[in-house]
């Protein structure tokens, strides 16, 4: 297998547990994913080619509330992005990745910490972009102690076929 180009490469993590005017979890991520791609594409300058999506993966809560429904996560993944990595540009994305969440539902001034949600999407890392922002830390600081981040995350780098929604 040939090497995967992290050094260019940027991840997503998109995760639900609460219903969205899409649909259950599962439906909402199935809608926002080909979105998703297109608004990196053309913000990184990239091929949609170099997109790739895991399979949706259906975990329990980690942290948080007490007795909320478990999640259905994925990580999209694109191997090059042309773009230069910056801290403006990765906070322009962070921008766009949270009205793409607002368009599902999501209310972050409402919402209790690690609490159920109708859409998430974490910038997870963009090459070798080390950043610590008040609004944005890249790579994600808990990402590898997270399964249902790992999981998909290796799944979207093995992955050689163009994503299915």
């Amino acid at each position: 297998m040939a090497s995967f180009p992290l050094e260019s490469a940027l991840a997503i993590g998109l995760g639900a547990n609460l219903s969205s005017s899409y649909g259950p979890p599962e439906s909402t991520l199935r809608w926002i994913a080909p979105r998703l791609s297109e608004l990196l594409v053309e913000w990184g300058d990239a091929d949609a080619r170099d997109v790739r999506c895991s399979s949706f993966l259906k975990t329990q809560p980690v942290g948080g509330p007490p007795g909320q429904d478990g999640y259905c996560n994925a990580v999209l993944l694109m191997s090059r992005v042309k773009r230069p990595p910056s801290e403006m540009a990765a906070l322009e994305l962070l921008e766009q990745l949270q009205r793409l969440e607002q368009s599902c539902g999501r209310d972050r001034q409402r919402e209790q910490r690690w609490g159920p949600r109708p859409l998430d999407l974490d910038l997870l890392f963009w090459g070798e972009l080390r950043l610590e922002h008040s609004r944005l830390v890249l790579p994600h600081p808990r990402m590898h102690l997270r399964r249902f981040v790992l999981e998909p995350l290796l799944q979207a780098m093995q992955c050689s076929h163009p994503p299915c929604w």
